[in-house]
C-alpha cells in the first residue's frame, strides 16, 4: 500500500478545493495521487534550486554556483564522450532527467515525504519520455524512411530478420528502464521499513547510507542508457 505523506494529503485537498469551485464534488478518494504531488515537491525544488542560483551568479562563484557549474560539466562530459560535440543539444534534457531522478530517488529520506520513484507509474513516465524523445531526434536526424532503414540491419537481404528484432529491441526498453529504476527504488524503501519497524533509528542508518548512493547510482544508469539511445538513433553510422 502506498503511504499517503501528510504534506501529499494537503496538497490534494486544497486541488480538491480549487476544483470545487468549477463544480467538481469530491468521492472520498484524494484526487491527486502521492506519487503526482511527490513528482511535483521535486520538480519545485528543482526549480527554486536553481532560480535561486540563477538570480545570484558572480564573477566569484559561491560554493552552490561551483556546484551547479560542475554538476553541467559532468553532464557535458557523458554527452561529448556518447553522442560528441554535437550532442550537446541534448544536455537540458538530460540534466532535467538525471537531476529529477536523483531528487525523486532522495526525497523518500526525508521524514513523512516519499519518493516519486518507487511508483512504477513515475518511472513508466520518465521510460516513456525517453523512449519517445530519442525516436523524434531520429526522425529529425534521418527522415521518416532515413530512420526506419536504421532497423534494417548492415544488408537489404538481412532486413527480414534484423527488423522484427530491433523493433523487439527498442519496445523492451522503456519497460527495462521503468522496471529498473521502479524495482531499485522501492525495494530500498521496503527493507528499510521493515528493518525500521523491527530495530529503529540505529539499525536502518546502514541500508539509508547504502540506498542514497543507490540513488544517485540509478539516476546515473538511467541518464547513461538515455544517452545510449540517443546516441544509437542520431548516428550517422548504423
Amino acid at each position: 500500500m502506498e503511504h499517503n505523506p501528510i504534506i501529499a494529503i494537503w496538497f490534494s485537498k486544497l486541488v480538491e478545493m480549487a476544483a470545487s469551485l468549477f463544480g467538481y464534488h469530491s468521492t472520498g478518494k484524494m484526487l491527486v495521487p502521492t506519487h503526482l504531488s511527490m513528482a511535483f515537491i521535486s520538480v519545485l525544488i528543482i526549480v527554486i534550486l536553481f532560480k535561486l542560483v540563477v538570480k545570484n551568479l558572480q564573477l566569484f562563484p559561491n560554493k552552490m554556483q561551483v556546484f551547479l557549474e560542475e554538476l553541467y560539466k559532468f553532464f557535458r562530459g557523458l554527452v561529448d564522450d556518447l553522442i560528441g560535440h554535437e550532442g550537446r543539444k541534448f544536455i537540458p534534457i538530460i540534466t532535467t532527467l538525471g537531476l529529477f531522478i536523483a531528487v525523486s530517488n532522495l526525497l523518500g529520506f526525508l521524514p513523512e515525504m516519499a519518493a516519486p520513484t518507487s511508483n512504477l507509474n513515475v518511472t513508466a513516465s520518465c521510460a516513456l519520455f525517453i523512449f519517445i524523445y530519442y525516436h523524434i531526434q531520429g526522425v529529425k536526424r534521418h527522415g521518416f524512411f532515413g530512420y526506419l532503414k536504421t532497423f534494417a540491419g548492415p544488408v537489404w537481404w538481412l532486413s527480414p530478420l534484423f527488423f522484427p528484432i530491433e523493433i523487439i529491441s527498442h519496445l523492451s526498453r522503456p519497460l527495462s528502464l521503468a522496471m529498473r529504476l521502479f524495482g531499485n527504488i522501492y525495494g530500498e524503501d521496503l527493507v528499510i521499513i521493515i528493518i525500521a519497524s523491527i530495530v529503529p533509528f540505529v539499525a536502518p542508518l546502514p541500508i539509508m547510507a547504502l540506498a542514497t548512493f543507490t540513488a544517485f547510482l540509478q539516476s546515473f544508469i538511467f541518464v547513461m542508457l538515455s544517452l545510449i539511445y540517443l546516441s544509437g538513433a542520431v548516428s550517422d553510422e548504423h
